[in-house]
């Protein structure tokens, strides 16, 4: 009888207890919670994840008529599904894993007005006390249930590999009735460009972190047919996936033809920049694996300038995206490739190791005298390779030159006027650039700006004339014309210029007068 009044007496202690914890609200429709006992994670389950609960059931005012312990095993049920109660489906969203809570869901969120005879009159409301064991993540990748993840265990850290990254996985692929269609117990690598197995692969594993397992349902639509091979048609394929690791791979261009993949990770954070002094060792190879250039050793390496035109620029765009002591490999379509022997070839590779590099000296550490130097010098840099016929080379090195200029606040007078000469030199020389690569509108623009400080400056107007007249602005090339041969009636190039708009001006009235007659007769 002690015995008994005791139960009794710990059950009064118990329910007093629960009832002084503080009560939060879930949702707008009643649903309540108070957590006896805290979840050891930030995370809570999502929609879609497979999840494990013990839990325990009485109405408001009863005793306790089900219960999973007296079962010997966790309820499992899939979360947002509705295969429970909406207030499971709410409420257990809201717990973390090991988390113990009392839920108090009202009829509207559990059997409503026809309950669930014998055991729940109609109207009732449940108080659960559930405990979340824990849950398998199961994320819809594609969003039309194409490709279902479920996780088996946990991946390290935060990132994820990218589209163009190479992957190295293990693998069992299965048809829906158990016959292994395909496995790689060893691992095997992969771009993720390439559909490698069926696209379901790629699609998740850019889903995945490193260590990570994962059982993948995957629809017939996301299947080949040689997978699908020995499976019954429109049944699921299964795929038992692990993620071992991935190569970081650099989409340098941004349109995946000329791509670099790691394979030594280079010190620190810094990497070459335009003009950086670079010592590289580097071997190129053919498609067929055959090497046609081999540059510098460790003990001798070849040292060149980034961007000045010693090599392609799709390989010194490479070697700008790499770090000291960096080993990469480095695949160039053949659109960008300057290699006579890759005619054949769909691409080339380098295999490249940045041994060392020496930044410029940033413009904003310089003082006033070091920027005007310094822009003096690029500009010439500029002037050289304008005369190797490297125009894109140079507009970028009189692009370069200006910007040491471009703050001039802190200039004395003279320091203001070497500047002024120095910018009016780099924009007429670099809209001689954009005329020789056919980019007219900013060549015009480039001689418009000299114009706007100097509006005699015949150089500028002889440029913007020649920009004017590829684009058949002929009238605007007629007044800067006619007011060049006004400041200098004797120039041989602006005389020939106008006797090019003359000639276009006399081909353009002939066409207008063929249109008129060719009207005229159709309305005869």
């Amino acid at each position: 009888m002690a015995a008994c009044n005791s139960d009794k007496s710990n059950k009064v202690n118990f329910e007093t207890e629960i009832q002084e914890l503080p009560e939060t609200v879930i949702g707008k429709e009643g649903l309540t919670k108070k957590i006896l006992q805290k979840g050891n994670s930030w995370k809570t389950p999502l929609p879609g994840d497979e999840i494990q609960v013990h839990y325990s059931v009485k109405l408001e005012d009863g005793e306790i008529f089900d219960s999973s312990h007296d079962k010997g095993k966790p309820f499992e049920f899939k979360l947002g599904q509705g295969e429970v109660i909406k207030g499971w489906d709410e409420g257990i969203a809201t717990m973390k894993r090991s988390e113990r809570a009392i839920f108090i869901i009202p009829p509207n969120l559990a059997y409503g007005e026809t309950g669930s005879p014998p055991l729940i009159p109609p109207n009732s409301t449940l108080v659960f006390d559930i405990e979340l064991v824990s849950w398998n993540s199961v994320r819809d990748i594609t969003g039309d249930g194409g490709i279902l993840k479920k996780i088996i265990k946990e991946g390290e850290g935060w990132a994820t590999p990218k589209d163009v990254d190479e992957a190295l996985v293990k693998y069992v692929a299965s048809s829906a009735d158990g016959k292994t269609l395909s496995r790689s117990d060893d691992g095997v690598e992969f771009s993720l460009l390439d559909d490698y197995l069926c696209p379901a692969m790629k699609k998740s594993v850019k889903t995945m972190r490193k260590g990570e397992i994962a059982e993948l349902t995957v629809k017939p639509t996301y299947c080949f047919d040689g997978v699908e091979n020995g499976m019954q048609p429109n049944l699921n394929l299964n795929i038992h996936l692990e993620l071992i690791s991935w190569k970081t791979v650099v989409d340098v261009t941004g349109d995946k033809k000329v791509l670099k993949k790691l394979i030594k990770v280079g010190e620190g954070y810094d990497r070459p920049n335009e003009g950086s002094l670079v010592k590289v060792v580097y071997i190129g190879k053919l498609q067929d694996g055959t090497v046609f250039d081999r540059k510098g050793s460790d003990d001798e390496p070849l040292e060149y300038a980034c961007l000045e035109g010693k090599f392609s620029e799709s390989l010194d765009r490479a070697i700008m995206t790499m770090r000291k002591g960096e080993e990469a490999i480095v695949t160039i379509s053949s659109d960008y490739c300057q290699v006579e022997e890759v005619s054949t070839a769909d691409f080339v590779v380098y295999e490249i190791k940045l041994v060392d590099f020496n930044k410029e000296k940033p413009f904003w550490k310089m003082d006033t005298k070091e920027k005007i130097e310094a822009c003096d010098k690029t500009k010439n840099e500029g002037n050289v390779l304008f005369k190797d016929g490297k125009f894109q080379c140079a507009s970028r090195k009189y692009d370069k030159a200006l910007k040491f200029i471009q703050f001039d606040h802190s200039f004395n007078d003279n320091e203001k006027c070497q500047s002024n000469t120095l910018r009016f030199s780099c924009y007429l020389n670099n809209a001689a650039c954009k005329l020789k690569i056919a980019d007219h509108q900013e060549a015009s623009k480039l001689c418009s700006k000299v114009i706007e400080y100097d509006p005699c400056n015949v150089k500028a107007l002889f440029r913007r004339a020649q920009a004017y007249l590829r684009i058949n602005e002929l009238e605007k090339a007629e007044i800067d014309i006619r007011k060049a041969l006004k400041l200098d009636p004797n120039n041989r190039d602006v005389k020939l210029v106008y006797k090019e708009l003359k000639a276009k001006q006399k081909q353009y009235t002939q066409h207008e007068v063929e249109i008129f007659s060719t009207m005229l007769s159709r309305l005869a």
